[in-house]
């Protein structure tokens, strides 16, 4: 069962109030906190208990802590311990290792996944001359940062108050611990829930241009929980912004879904142009954002904050999201544009569209790489814009029975929604697809009909005249018929 904020807040403020003098870690035993073993996921729970079993430390940290405390059902499970990857993997069967930048060990369970990592020590510890950093409980050197300061490799082992210390914010360093079901907090996370505040740990201008995804990060916390960003953590944030280009493209790509697809993206949308982070993951969108660009049939900003409230509302409805539809979304804008420039260079409409979904992929992929996979459907859906209103004879069945047909449609919708006017098409999809084939069949003939009163009667062409094939005879018969006798 899940514990709301007003609980959490009332237990915190009380055991802040005894525990003033004390400094941290603080431990919270279980009679004061109300997170059970029922609410964790058994298989974290498994590993938590194999390691014990090993010899090893083991802790349950982060997010799905800190989600439980807040209020909000945590979907991750993440297992951190004093044994080295290598060790863990031994531990498990069921387990890979990951990553260069960060190692991990992944343990599988069916489709769930349970994440573990060993204690991290500061990788600066490793450069130092430092007796005492030389003596530290490291139990491996393996770390390398870029000409711009930023970490590309970091696995240097320490031990847990290192492994709290080097966390991003305070409430993702609160541990849980499975042996005396108690709660850890090493840098004043709950106080920071209590406030429904945002801190980073440390110096924010170190640790950003360790690592600029953090800014990201915090960005995404403040619009999933709607906690306010710390003075210092949000001040350098502006400055910093640039360093978004130095991360690889692939790995933003990931961002952007998680900043964007979580159920919050209209909060965090505002929040990604009011610190000027919007600009680094897309330039073109929001080059053009700023201009003020608009056409009659495309609000550019309404047209994405639409799209963004349509993905937040199906993901809140428990309703699953395509990755490349709110990409689609995202980069429409500057198809329009671009598609728009092309045309009036004389391209006919449909090389124009292709053209400008070229031109605006290629650019987009600079700052976040986008899979062909995704990408594929991306321009399916756009072409489907300009094909949907092209419904006679069996055209729309055909468009019906195409794979996109759906994202398509409430593409569609959303432009609608956004103040596009199209002639009510929207509802003739609507009613088409969910119409008998009589009805169907009716729908098409208005179309025809519709168009046939607004082109005028056709213009009969004129008949191909044959070949006389040498035979000038009024009375000669065509071959065929000729064939035929």
């Amino acid at each position: 069962m899940l514990t709301g904020l007003k609980s959490l807040v009332r237990k915190a403020t009380s055991l802040f109030a005894s525990l003033k003098a004390q400094t941290y870690p603080i431990i919270i035993p279980r009679s004061e906190h109300s997170l059970s073993r029922q609410d964790l996921s058994p298989n974290a729970v498994k590993v938590l208990y194999r390691l014990n079993k090993a010899g090893f430390d083991a802790y349950l940290v982060g997010g799905c802590v800190r989600d439980h405390l807040i209020g909000i059902e945590p979907k991750d499970f993440d297992v951190v311990t004093n044994a080295t990857p290598e060790e863990v993997h031994s531990t498990f069967s069921n387990s890979r290792l990951i990553g260069r930048r960060f190692k991990l060990v992944h343990v599988t369970f069916g489709r769930e996944i349970i994440e573990v990592s060993t204690f991290r020590a500061n990788s600066a510890q490793d450069d130092s001359n430092d007796e005492n950093a030389q003596n530290t409980s490291l139990k491996g050197k393996d770390s390398a940062r870029s000409a711009h300061g930023i970490v590309l490799r970091d696995n240097v082992y320490g031990n847990i108050e290192e492994d709290a210390e080097r966390r991003d914010f305070t409430f993702n360093a609160l541990y849980y611990n499975v042996q005396d079901f108690s709660i850890h907090d090493y840098c004043g996370g709950l106080k920071d829930i209590e406030n429904k505040q945002i801190r980073i740990i440390g110096d924010a201008r170190q640790r950003y241009q360790e690592d600029p995804v953090r800014m990201l990060r915090a960005i995404r916390f403040a619009g999933k929980l709607g906690f306010e960003l710390e003075a210092e953590t949000a001040a350098p944030i502006k400055e910093m912004a640039h360093l978004l280009d130095h991360i690889p493209p692939a790995r933003l790509f990931e961002e952007v879904l998680k900043l964007l697809g979580s159920g919050n993206g209209i909060e965090t949308f505002a929040l990604l142009r009011q610190y000027g982070l919007f600009r680094y993951l897309f330039p073109d969108t929001d080059a053009l954002l700023q201009s003020g660009w608009k056409r009659n049939d495309i609000d550019p900003e309404a047209f994405i904050l639409q799209g963004l409230k349509n993905t937040d509302d199906r993901i809140q409805s428990g309703k699953t999201t395509a990755p490349y539809f709110l990409y689609a979304v995202l980069l429409w804008p500057s198809v329009s544009l671009r598609h728009e420039e092309f045309q009036a260079q004389g391209m006919p409409a449909t090389p124009a569209l292709h053209q400008a979904a070229n031109m605006v992929l290629d650019n987009q992929v600079a700052s976040t790489a986008i899979p062909r996979r995704f990408s594929t459907p991306m321009r399916e859906i756009w072409d489907m814009q300009y094909r949907l209103p092209k419904r006679y004879g069996k055209r729309a069945f055909l468009l019906l029975e195409h794979p996109r047909f759906r994202a398509a449609f409430d593409f569609l919708l959303i432009r609608e929604l956004s103040g596009t006017e199209l002639d009510g098409l929207g509802d003739w999809w609507e009613n088409f697809q969910h119409g008998t084939e009589n009805q169907q069949r009716d729908l098409i003939k208005s179309i025809d009909s519709f168009s046939k009163d607004k082109e005028g009667p056709k213009k009969r062409r004129p008949r191909r005249r044959r070949k006389s094939n040498g035979n000038t005879s009024e009375t000669a018969k065509p071959q065929s018929e000729t064939f035929d006798e």
